[in-house]
């Protein structure tokens, strides 16, 4: 369904996952290097589906010398992808590459290409369970073409040094996220619970990553040592909370 915010808008007709409120605040919450319009980075949207994050990162950066590099495999959401970029304010800024990130991460270190300063990613989620019977949901949905530990893997090596990798995940998958992230050398650095309603408990959990090296803590304390927050969507009467409304005011038109 098409979806239109303050500065862009979206088609996902092709698209195996819809625009969703997960995006939307990953999009807004994602750690990114500190504004500076002189400044040039990179960042990576992995599994870019319709290209919101993507597009959320180039609003939010104002900054005509940032790259920011898209990776899709699904042949639907890589053409509503591509549409969207080629429709924004930021198409220069924009680029897609149509394949896995496993491909995309070969084709990265051989052509030793910069790493990025900044990564981002709403990840298949599902490890078990009854498939859904659309393909392109299915492939968006489930981690079956993308473990964890394959995300983290290659998030590691293709993450600069004193870059940060931001996630959105179900709070029942954290266990598996974070046996993932033990074979790798990153850490948390900053965790926010997320609740639908004030009255209910968290849903869904947005962690930022950082190679374990720049967070001056002992391994065994990388964890304890993150920056810990709660995110409430609505409150009681279905009205969205005043952390909420702040963190996507400048994307939502009617916020």
């Amino acid at each position: 369904m098409p979806f239109t915010f303050k500065q862009f808008h979206i088609e996902d007709s092709h698209c195996g996952m819809p625009v969703s409120t997960d995006g939307v605040i990953l999009g807004a919450w994602a750690k990114l290097p500190l504004a500076n319009k002189d400044c040039r980075y990179r960042i990576l949207d992995i599994g870019a589906g319709s290209g919101l994050l993507s597009l959320m990162v180039a609003q939010r950066v104002e900054n005509p010398h940032v790259e920011i590099q898209a990776v899709e495999l699904e042949d639907g959401a890589a053409q509503d992808c591509q549409f969207n970029f080629a429709q924004s304010p930021w198409s220069q800024q924009l680029a897609l590459k149509h394949c896995s990130i496993q491909q995309f991460t070969d084709d990265s270190l051989k052509s030793k290409a910069a790493l990025f300063d900044a990564i981002i990613c709403n990840p298949p989620y599902f490890d078990n369970g009854p498939q859904s019977e659309a393909k392109r949901r299915a492939t968006a949905r489930h981690t079956d073409t993308l473990s964890f530990e394959t995300l983290l893997s290659h998030t590691q090596q293709l993450l600069a040094q004193t870059g940060m990798a931001s996630f959105i995940i179900p709070t029942q998958s954290e266990l598996g996220f974070l046996a993932a992230l033990a074979h790798t050398k990153l850490a948390i650095s900053h965790r926010t619970t997320i609740c639908t309603v004030e009255t209910k408990a968290p849903s869904r959990l947005l962690l930022a990553l950082k190679h374990a090296s720049c967070l001056n803590a002992p391994s065994n304390t990388l964890q304890q040592k993150a920056q810990s927050a709660n995110l409430v969507i609505t409150d009681n009467k279905g009205q969205y909370t005043e952390t909420m409304s702040q963190l996507c005011r400048d994307f939502y038109l009617k916020l």
